[in-house]
């Protein structure tokens, strides 16, 4: 039998607490709660869990702040975040997806719509494209080492921005990339971005995808996310 997977929740209210040490027991988690800051951070560092639900409003150390430490820190930067919060206001979701987190459910929220984002985060391989050289979704493929896209045998020409955009988004499947991350990231990488308007790279790239091509999704006022029945292979 494989061994459960751990969640570091931290939050102060008690009642969603127990609510989701429930759930998490039905969906197969072993959950343990943390109710300030400051020990929630000491958790991670301790426990270091397969994931960690965050709320934002905290005694002690906010949300954002303990976020900040969690992905600055070397041996918990890689420990996907999922933020709870009252502030569902778009600058406030920027600016925990721009802090490292992995995801945001604002509150009030379903427990079972939390935990199909845990189960997603934690399928998800943190170094798919590190990994991989080709990348096949729908009727693409995508060979990361030459810069090639093909839809079935036929090339798509990209520019090396959008390839980078595309690249970016397929590689972190059902992750909200904001048009902040999406830059620094195509930028740090071995092409970069002239014209600083995602908007725009995005908007060509569909258009050459083609008009039967929905897997690119816009998340208002926050930025984009690739979406697909199947998983990249």
């Amino acid at each position: 039998m494989s061994q459960k997977k751990r969640i570091l929740l931290i939050e102060d209210e008690e009642d969603i607490a127990s609510l989701l040490k429930l759930q998490a027991e039905v969906f197969g988690y072993q959950l343990h709660v943390e109710v300030d800051g400051i020990n929630g951070f000491n958790a991670v560092l301790r426990e270091k869990p397969d994931l960690v639900v965050l709320d934002v409003m905290l005694p002690g150390q906010n949300g954002f702040d303990v976020c900040r430490k969690i992905k600055s820190h070397p041996e918990t930067k890689n420990i996907p975040v999922v933020i709870l919060s009252a502030k569902a206001e778009e600058l406030n979701v920027v600016l925990g997806l721009e802090l490292g987190a992995d995801d945001y459910v604002p509150k009030p929220f379903s427990p079972k719509i939390l935990f199909s984002k845990i189960k997603a985060i934690l399928r998800r391989g943190r170094d798919t494209e590190k990994a991989q050289k080709t990348l096949s979704f729908d009727e693409f493929t995508m060979e990361t080492d030459r810069y090639l896209l093909r839809k079935n045998d036929k090339v798509i020409n990209l520019t090396l921005s959008e390839f980078g955009i595309l690249r970016r988004l397929i590689s972190n499947q059902g992750k909200v990339l904001t048009r902040n991350q999406l830059l620094s990231d195509v930028n740090n990488d071995d092409s970069f971005i002239v014209d600083r308007n995602i908007d725009v790279h995005v908007a060509a790239l569909r258009k050459k995808l083609g008009p039967s091509f929905k897997c690119i999704e816009t998340v208002r006022g926050v930025g984009y996310r690739f979406t697909s029945d199947k998983q990249p292979a």
